[in-house]
């Protein structure tokens, strides 16, 4: 199974360097030199990583056959891909792999149905999971402990606790007329 580890940034320096978004609580593993990983776009990869280091705050690597700044800033935004046995888990109960959450359920804390995962999107500063409501329509529900307080990957279920209007309009509309009383 393919795990998205990480999304290239722009190009540091002259000598083939770039900066890394990780996406991975385990870079150490899945950003060490020698990792092979592919890409999205396939196009650009696969790439070997040459050599990784942490510079100001940020991860810098460099790929086998990647030598310039030229050839580096071509691969900005270009997404790394690791192979991944789909039975291993993070060490930390409280992650998950994307695989383990698209398709489980979805309620809220009351037990009512929302839908399903079909998607985790992974924004610089916030990661959402996309649920289809059984109507078609998709909701992003932000996936932070206060509105996601459970996963339960043995029942394949997510509880979420969705703040007013995250569902739809009309559960505003309860919540702000509860709020007024």
């Amino acid at each position: 199974m393919q795990l998205v580890v990480a999304r290239i940034g722009r190009a540091h320096g002259i000598k083939g360097e770039v900066t890394v978004e990780v996406r991975t609580d385990e870079p150490e593993l899945r950003l060490a030199p020698g990792a092979r990983l592919a890409t999205d776009p396939a196009s650009a990869g696969p790439l070997t990583i040459e050599t990784g280091r942490v510079h100001s705050g940020r991860l810098l690597l460099r790929f086998e056959g990647v030598k310039d700044r030229t050839a580096a800033e071509g691969l900005r935004n270009v997404l790394l891909i690791a192979e991944v046995d789909p039975d291993e888990a993070p060490e930390d109960p409280e992650e998950f792999y994307d695989h383990q959450l698209i398709d489980i359920d979805v309620v809220t804390v009351d037990g009512a149905e929302v839908g399903r995962i079909t998607e985790i999107s992974h924004l610089p500063y916030q990661d959402l999971l996309i649920v289809k409501r059984p109507d078609g329509q998709e909701i992003m529900v932000p996936f932070v402990s206060e509105i996601v307080p459970e996963i339960d990957l043995e029942a394949q279920r997510a509880v979420i606790d969705p703040p007013p209007g995250l569902l739809d309009d009309a559960q505003a509309e309860v919540a702000s007329s509860r709020d007024e009383s």
